[in-house]
């Protein structure tokens, strides 16, 4: 049975091949890189189109958040994505303070948005024990 409403079901029929895009480009243009090892332009394009299905994923969140007439889901899904963002950029910060002053490694940006997606998801996590601790102290 098929409990997802119609703007979820949109949801994972344009997120997924977005983010089967993100690995399979991932790794093609890495490994192209590495074995062929191009300069300039292309080296450029090749180091670049593994962002391009990431910002895919990102427009279809946003349209999922436009098309979604619950409120109460949208409302929680905000929340999560606002943690996801504060959580993301507490550790950003703090790192770059430590680039700074401390001389630690540099931070590898293309890892922001997988540990926005790792926070975003913890949130959720932590909203569903919420909601579950609640519900079992009735």
């Amino acid at each position: 049975m098929n409990t997802k409403n119609p703007a979820q079901r949109r949801y994972i029929v344009r997120f997924v091949p977005a983010m089967l895009a993100y690995v399979i480009v991932l790794f093609a243009c890495s490994w192209a890189i590495r074995v062929y090892q191009p300069e300039g332009a292309a080296l450029y394009a090749l180091a670049a189109l593994p962002s391009l299905p990431i910002l895919a994923v990102l427009a279809v969140m946003g349209l999922y958040l436009a098309e979604e007439r619950d409120e109460f889901i949208r409302n929680r899904l905000v929340t999560a994505m606002m943690g996801g963002i504060g959580i993301t950029l507490a550790i950003t910060s703090v790192w770059g303070f430590l680039e700074e002053g401390a001389d630690v490694t540099h931070f590898p940006t293309f890892l922001a948005f997988p540990i926005w997606c790792g926070a975003f998801g913890l949130v959720q996590c932590a909203m569903s024990l919420r909601d579950r601790m609640a519900g079992s102290g009735q």
